[in-house]
């Protein structure tokens, strides 16, 4: 039999208790903020030295910093759970949160006092956050928007816990290694990480393994339960989330696997060492790694293992406080719970749910699943069919025998309920079941979502369009009413106030402060944007964040940049719908041009690209390499200096794009039309005074729509054109009929690139003459090489492009996540603001 988790020590208590320890508030001031900072670099590291240990001054920063919050936080959780408000789960595995110590010292409206307080100490606040190491829980744009999110939700007072994994190892450190990609591990927690609170008194155990058995009820009603399970533990560490300066601190709470017993001294006396630990290490593993690599069967397991594990500990710890205050009655559960899972990976938390309110809390099936279904809700981040995720039933029975009863059952009543609406319709059947048939039985865990949650989003309006249209087709004539659109954003605190603080003193010198919690009144700035002085000075801002830019540049790759040229950017998370691949082409273009002599009329430009690709993606890594490849021609030929530049940036991650955004003047979103859901960075170098190049895809389209047609270089097939090309698809005859394509890939085909690795660059140059290419890389060549020349014609008359560059921040206000969390807010969870200061 399964051992029972321990109660934690709040749960003994027989009512509940919000009383909060009357302290005084902690003083804002300089003074008090050098007191305490110091006190924690003595009292607590034990350090007497200043300028020579500057992870312990940020740490002691951030300690001071929490302190504050802390009471705050306090405040927030007492006022929800006195209320009984209405809550949020957020349940995702990704959260790319970067550094937060600007962003603390900023909501908490203290960054002045702290830079004040070091000062005095002859530091400065820049140096010591550059102690920081990036938390990066997350890979990419699913990760940075969740944690976008959290931001917007504590500024809007909105009650939301987020939940996640506290990976022990992050996303990789990305090191260049002759051109190709080498991943080292990201000990992101090697110095410790101040912000969080180790909550052991809540650990959850999580069940694998084991099988079920059925049994009678004390009324004569068939149960099951499921023994003999391999338990672990998950421990929760809680981070505050702190709103703009508005006394709200919500709670992102990260779960770590430990063993339920760490270690066997009866083996360990017997001399099997490596078995005395051996429950430790296999539970470990579960939160060791962000995303293992699933080529593998180990690594499909384990990644199976880390949503579970998240979805388990996640439900039972929302079932605690529920039970806590409402004992066993759950008949307005889903009026006061809402679950939202942040795409496909938490997709097990339904199965999960259910077995929980059937097994443990003894609902009957009926009730359970209304609950359920009345609870859950499901955002949809891709329209790549293979990232829709399918696990196979043999491993489910393995892993997760008594959650494969569940969803068995669940796909049983589901399949009726498409019978019942379009009755002998075997082939709707077989492409909506949960269950896929074939030779290996497949569980389609986004269908699983879908079918037990009330509500199921796209990201964008194309993105939300092409869900209902295509790939969920039968799902929205199932049931219409639940599928809608939320257009994603970013936060303009840490995107904007935070990441360019000379760009934000100007704007609010025009027109108030407003905009950090109001982005729509940046549209205030389009009358500025025929002003030549204050044109100037936009100019004068950019020029200084590339200068700052060049600066990090040449010290991470040795590569100096003529800041005079167009920064042309574009970095995100390597991948072939990504199209850097597309971007590299028309960078050769213009080498062959100026090599020839053809470059005269160019206007020079430095092309940035940086981004990581998954340890298991080989095409990705070959583009990377191919980047490296052509950069290294580029940028040691003498006849190409002031005029091109191309270089990888190494080790992309949030805290460099807070350094690349503000110096960007050329947004590349080139991504196959119909593949991108969204997409964020677009919104984030628009908010920063970037302009656009990019196709009809994802947030593109609203983007184009918001600044105007005329200050956005749109180029590239659309979806409906895409579709119709079919299998007439060739692009030896695109490339054939294209002089310039023809002269690009000649110096690909021809080595010109790759002089001492013949062959290494193939598989990428084959993919491109491949009439089955899905990303039609050939058939965007020309309208890509065209709409760059307009970029070049643009950015020759300094005063239009500034004007372009302005009417882009403008018109981002809609792009802001305060925007999309309302939308969420009164379309799906239907919250009221948290009001701390009310006892």
């Amino acid at each position: 039999m399964n051992p029972k988790p321990k109660n934690s020590r709040s749960d003994d208590s027989s009512a509940l208790s919000t009383e909060l320890l009357e302290t005084p508030r902690l003083e804002m001031t300089s003074d008090a903020v050098l007191q305490d900072m110091l006190h924690y670099f003595c009292h607590t590291f034990g350090q007497r030295v200043m300028h020579e240990d500057r992870p312990f001054l940020y740490k002691s920063v951030a300690l001071a910093a929490r302190d504050r919050m802390m009471e705050r936080w306090r405040r927030t959780s007492v006022s929800v759970e006195r209320n009984d408000q209405r809550q949020v789960s957020y349940l995702s595995l990704e959260y790319l949160l970067g550094r937060l110590l600007r962003n603390a010292l900023l909501n908490l409206d203290i960054e002045d006092e702290a830079s004040e307080a070091l000062e005095r100490l002859g530091l400065t606040l820049e140096d010591i956050a550059e102690s920081e190491h990036d938390a990066g829980l997350g890979n990419g744009g699913l990760g940075r928007l969740a944690a976008c999110f959290l931001d917007s939700c504590a500024t809007l007072a909105l009650p939301v816990v987020a939940y996640g994994i506290r990976y022990q190892y992050g996303m990789f450190r990305q090191q260049i290694e002759d051109g190709y990609q080498v991943e080292a591990p990201d000990s992101w927690l090697r110095e410790g990480f101040p912000w969080e609170i180790e909550r052991m008194d809540l650990a959850q155990t999580i069940h694998f393994g084991g099988h079920t058995e059925s049994y009678k009820d004390s009324r004569g009603n068939t149960r099951y339960r499921w023994i003999d399970t391999h338990d672990v533990l998950a421990i929760p560490f809680d981070v505050p989330v702190p709103g703009y300066r508005n006394d709200v601190v919500n709670t992102l709470r990260l779960w770590s696997a430990a063993a339920t017993d760490a270690f066997d001294l009866e083996e360990f006396n017997a001399g099997s060492y490596v078995d005395a630990v051996a429950a430790k290490n296999a539970a470990e593993n579960i939160t060791m790694v962000l995303y293992p690599n699933a080529e593998t069967e180990n690594g499909q397991e384990l990644r199976l293992r880390q949503q579970y594990f998240l979805a388990s500990a996640s439900l039972q710890d929302m079932l605690r406080q529920w039970v806590r205050r409402h004992g066993r009655d759950f008949s307005t559960f889903a009026e006061k719970r809402c679950v939202q899972l942040n795409d496909t990976h938490p997709a097990i938390a339904v199965p999960e749910l259910m077995r929980l309110l059937i097994d443990e809390h003894g609902l009957s099936w009926e009730d359970a699943w209304v609950i359920t279904r009345s609870t859950m809700a499901y955002t949809n981040h891709t329209l790549l069919p293979e990232a829709l995720e399918m696990w196979s039933v043999d491993m489910f029975r393995s892993l997760l025998p008594r959650l494969l009863d569940i969803i068995f059952e669940i796909n049983a009543r589901f399949i009726q309920e498409i019978s019942t609406r379009w009755p002998g319709d075997t082939a709707r059947i077989n492409r909506m079941s949960i269950i896929q048939e074939g030779p290996t039985q497949m569980v389609r865990m986004a269908y699983l979502a879908i079918a037990g949650s009330f509500s199921v989003n796209g990201v964008a309006e194309l993105h939300s369009q092409l869900l209902t249209q295509g790939l969920f087709r039968d799902f929205a004539e199932l049931w219409p009413d639940k599928f809608n659109n939320k257009t994603n954003g970013v936060t303009q605190r840490r995107w904007l106030a935070a990441c360019n603080p000379t760009l934000a003193s100007l704007i609010t010198e025009k027109i108030g402060d407003g905009w950090i919690t109001d982005l729509d009144q940046l549209a205030k700035l389009a009358p500025f944007a025929d002003d030549d002085v204050f044109g100037q000075r936009w100019r004068n801002v950019k020029l200084g964040n590339k200068k700052r830019l060049s600066a990090e540049i040449e010290r991470r790759t040795g590569l100096r940049l003529d800041n005079n040229m167009l920064f042309d950017v574009q970095v995100k998370r390597m991948h072939e719908y990504k199209r850097q691949l597309l971007n590299v082409l028309h960078a050769i273009h213009l080498y062959d041009k100026i090599q020839r002599g053809d470059g005269a009329d160019l206007v020079p430009r430095a092309i940035i690209i940086g981004g990581k690709a998954a340890p298991g993606y080989f095409m990705a890594k070959t583009v990377i390499k191919l980047i490296n490849n052509v950069a290294n021609v580029i940028n040691s030929d003498p006849a190409m200096e002031g005029k091109l530049a191309l270089l990888f940036y190494p080790d992309y991650n949030v805290s460099a794009m807070e350094l690349i955004c503000p110096a960007a003047e050329l947004s590349e979103q080139i991504s196959t039309a119909g593949k991108e859901a969204s997409g964020t960075g677009n919104m984030k170098f628009m908010m920063n005074g970037a302009l656009t190049i990019g196709t009809l895809d994802g947030a593109n389209v609203e983007i184009r729509e918001a600044v105007g047609e005329e200050n956005f270089f749109l180029f590239g097939l659309t979806v409906e054109e895409i579709a119709a090309a079919g299998d007439n698809y060739d692009p030896d005859a695109i490339i054939a009929a294209d002089e310039d394509f023809s002269r690009v890939m000649s110096l690909l085909e021809n080595g010109h690139f790759n002089r001492f690795e013949p062959r290494v660059l193939d598989p990428v140059i084959a993919s491109i003459r491949a009439s089955d290419d899905q990303w039609f890389t050939a058939a965007d060549f020309r309208g890509f090489v065209d709409a760059q020349n307009w970029v070049g014609e643009a950015y020759r008359d300094s005063a239009a492009w500034t004007r372009m560059s302005i009417l882009n921040t403008a018109a981002s206000g809609r792009f802001s996540t305060d925007r999309t969390m309302r939308d969420y807010n009164d379309d799906i969870w239907r919250l009221d603001p948290v009001k701390p200061g009310d006892d």
